[in-house]
C-alpha cells in the first residue's frame, strides 16, 4: 500500500517487494504495460487489490497479446513481453536497441505489407557495464528461509489439519515463531539472501519488516527494532481510514492505557492510536518488565494467521544488550505465533562470549527453533555465470578473467561488484563496438589480463577499493559522503543540508554523480524533485525534504566514506 506511483503500469523492481534495485529500465516495463493495453484494449492484470496487483507484477506471467487479439503480429507481442520481462536484465537494455526494432518492423511492413518473425534484442548493444541482480549460487539457502516462512506462515494451520506428523525426521509443524540466523562474511549477501523472502510474504498478505544495527551509532536502545517498526507503522498510515480504524482499535485493545510505554519508543504510534496519557512512575525493574510485556503485546498484533509477521534484523554483531533480550523474550513467548524473526551477523566478527552468541545459547536452552544458515563464498563456476551475464560473453571467453576475480576476491560478491565496478572505471574494461558490428561478435567487451594484473588494482582490501572510487568522485560529493557517513547507514536530504550549509538543492545535485556510480541509493522516487532545479537557485521547495532519503549501498561504502576522514577531524565532524 505504501508504494509511489500508479499501481497498474509498475515495475516489479518499483514495488519495493523484489530485493532489486531502481534503474532506468523499471520505465521499459512501464512502457510494456502502457503498449500492452494499447494493443489489447486491456490491463495484463486487471484487479482492484493492490496486493494482487503486486503480486502479479512480481510473479504472474500476461497473456501475449497476439493471444487475444490475433491481428497483432507475433514479433510485435515478444517486443510489448520482452518489455514487461520481471527482470530488468531480460528486458531492453537501451531505448536505441528497442528503437531499432521497432524501426525494422516498420520497414516490413512498408515494403512487404507484413511483419516477418525475429529474434527481438538482437540488435540491443549493452555498451554499459550493469551487473545482473539476481542471486548466484543461493538457491538452497533462499529456499530453506522460504521453508522457515511456509512453517510459521497462514497455510500452515491448514496443512496441520490435514497431515499431523510426530516421526523424527519430520517434526510436528506448529504455527509458533522461529528464528533464524543468517551468518557470513561482510559482503558475501546475507542482505540480498534474506530480502528475497519479501516476494511470498506479499502473497501470503503478510507483513515484512526490517531494522538494521549501525556500526558508528551501537549506544542507542532498541534503535534497529525502532527502525523496524516506525516503516510497519507508516504502511498501516496509508490504508484507508475503515482499516486504519479497525488497525487503532486491535493495537489499544493490546495496550489498554498503558499505550504511552510503546509510544515513548516509538513515537509514530500515536500517529495511529491519537496521543496517549502518562503512565505511572515505577522502579527500573517494574518498567522494564511493563515495557516487555507490552511489547508482546503489541506485537501479536501484527503477527496473525490472515498475516504472518517477519522482522529482519540485520548486523547483528553490532546489537545493543536492551534489544538482544528483547529478542530472547519475544521469541521463547509461548503464546507469540506466526512470528519469523531473522537476524544476520558477520560470524568472524562475533566470538563465543559476543552478548549475540550467548543470547541465542539461552533461546536454545527454551527448546525454541533456532535455524541456522552459514553463507559461504561463490565457487568458481558461480563468479564465472555472473561474470559471462555481466558482459554477455560466453564462459570460455571470460574463464581467465573470472579466474583473476575469483582469487583476488575469495567469492565474497560485494567485492566481487566493486572490483568489476573499478576496472570499468578505471578503463581496464572497455566496451568495442567495431567487434559487434564489423567481426559479428556477441561479446563487445575487452580486457587485458596482463594490464589488469600489472596495475594492482587487485592488491586493494575491499575498503581501499571503495575509497579509491569515491575518491574519484568530485571534491564537493566526497565532501558530502563523509558528512553522511557520519549521519549512518540511511541519512535523509534535510538532515544532510543542514550539516552541509546549503540548499535541499545544492546537497542534492552534490550526491548526484554518488548515485549514478551506484555507491548510494535512493529510498524513494523523491530524490528527483530537488535535482529538477538549477544549483544556487533561489527556490522555496514547498515538499518535505525529510522524504528524500538515501542509504550507502553497503556498510562497506560507508566505512570506506568514512575512512576518508583525517583522524584528527572525525570529533569535530560528529559534533557538526
Amino acid at each position: 500500500n505504501s508504494v509511489e506511483g500508479t499501481l497498474a503500469y509498475m515495475s516489479p523492481e518499483q514495488t519495493g517487494r523484489m530485493n532489486r534495485t531502481l534503474d532506468y529500465r523499471t520505465d521499459f516495463y512501464s512502457l510494456g504495460i502502457t503498449l500492452y493495453e494499447m494493443l489489447t484494449g486491456k490491463l495484463p492484470f486487471p484487479s482492484n487489490d493492490p496486493l494482487e496487483i503486486v503480486y502479479s507484477h512480481i510473479a504472474v506471467q500476461a497473456i501475449e497479446p497476439h493471444q487475444i487479439n490475433p491481428e497483432i503480429p507475433a514479433t510485435i507481442s515478444e517486443i510489448v513481453m520482452k518489455l514487461m520481462a520481471k527482470n530488468a536484465e531480460d528486458r531492453y537494455q537501451s531505448a536505441a536497441g528497442l528503437l531499432a526494432d521497432l524501426e525494422t518492423c516498420l520497414h516490413q511492413l512498408e515494403t512487404t505489407g507484413e511483419i516477418a518473425d525475429f529474434f527481438p534484442g538482437s540488435l540491443d548493444i549493452l555498451s554499459q557495464l550493469l551487473i545482473p541482480q539476481k542471486l548466484y549460487g543461493r538457491e538452497q539457502q533462499v529456499n530453506e528461509l522460504l521453508a522457515a516462512f511456509e512453517r510459521v506462515g497462514a497455510g500452515l494451520a491448514n496443512n496441520l489439519l490435514e497431515k499431523p506428523t510426530t516421526s523424527e525426521q519430520n517434526p510436528p509443524l506448529s504455527g509458533t515463531s522461529e528464528l533464524m540466523l543468517v551468518s557470513g562474511y561482510s559482503g558475501i549477501g546475507k542482505s540480498a539472501v534474506v530480502n528475497e523472502v519479501s516476494k511470498p510474504i506479499t502473497r501470503s498478505k503478510g507483513y515484512f519488516i526490517s531494522g538494521k544495527f549501525d556500526q558508528f551509532k551501537r549506544n542507542i536502545p532498541y534503535a534497529s527494532l525502532i527502525q523496524a517498526f516506525n516503516s510497519l507503522l507508516r504502511q498501516l498510515l496509508t490504508e484507508s481510514a475503515a482499516s486504519l480504524e479497525t488497525w487503532r482499535t486491535k493495537i489499544l485493545t493490546a495496550l489498554g492505557t498503558d499505550g504511552h510505554v510503546i509510544a515513548e519508543v516509538i513515537p509514530e504510534l500515536e500517529l495511529i492510536i491519537g496521543k496517549q496519557p502518562e503512565v505511572p512512575e515505577v522502579g527500573p525493574t517494574a518498567a522494564q518488565n511493563r515495557f516487555n510485556r507490552l511489547f508482546k503485546e503489541f506485537l501479536r498484533v501484527f503477527a496473525q494467521k490472515e498475516h504472518p509477521l517477519v522482522i529482519f534484523l540485520d548486523d547483528l554483531q553490532w546489537a545493543d544488550s536492551a534489544t538482544l533480550k528483547l529478542m530472547q523474550l519475544l521469541i521463547t513467548d509461548p503464546d507469540q505465533q506466526y512470528l519469523l524473526l531473522i537476524g544476520a551477523y558477520r560470524d568472524n566478527e562475533v566470538s563465543p562470549t559476543h552478548p549475540l552468541i550467548q543470547t541465542v545459547e539461552e533461546i536454545e536452552k527454551t527448546g525454541t527453533i533456532v535455524n541456522n544458515i552459514v553463507l559461504q563464498p561463490l565457487d568458481l563456476a558461480d563468479v564465472t555465470e555472473l561474470i559471462a551475464d555481466t558482459l554477455n560473453c560466453c564462459t570460455e571467453k571470460v574463464i581467465n578473467l573470472a579466474e583473476l576475480i575469483w582469487n583476488k576476491t575469495g567469492g565474497n560478491p560485494f567485492f566481487l561488484t566493486q572490483l568489476l565496478q573499478a576496472l570499468y572505471q578505471d578503463n581496464l574494461l572497455k566496451f568495442d563496438f567495431t567487434a559487434i558490428a564489423n567481426e559479428g561478435s556477441k561479446c563487445g567487451w575487452d580486457w587485458n589480463i596482463d594490464e589488469i594484473q600489472a596495475i594492482g588494482i587487485t592488491d586493494k582490501s575491499v575498503v581501499e577499493l571503495v575509497a579509491s572510487r569515491i575518491e574519484k568522485l568530485p571534491e564537493s560529493t566526497q565532501k558530502i559522503l563523509k558528512l553522511a557517513a557520519c549521519v549512518g547507514d540511511k541519512f535523509a536530504l534535510d538532515v544532510l543540508s543542514i550539516v552541509s550549509e546549503q540548499s535541499a538543492n545544492a546537497t542534492a545535485t552534490e550526491l548526484y554523480s554518488a548515485l549514478q556510480s551506484g555507491l548510494i541509493l535512493p529510498l524513494s522516487d523523491a530524490y528527483r524533485i530537488p535535482l529538477l532545479f538549477t544549483p544556487g537557485e533561489a527556490v522555496n521547495l514547498s515538499f518535505d525534504t525529510s522524504r528524500v532519503g538515501f542509504r550507502f549501498l553497503h556498510d562497506r561504502v560507508q566505512q570506506a566514506a568514512y575512512s576518508l576522514i583525517p583522524e584528527d577531524q572525525k570529533q569535530f565532524t560528529h559534533l557538526k
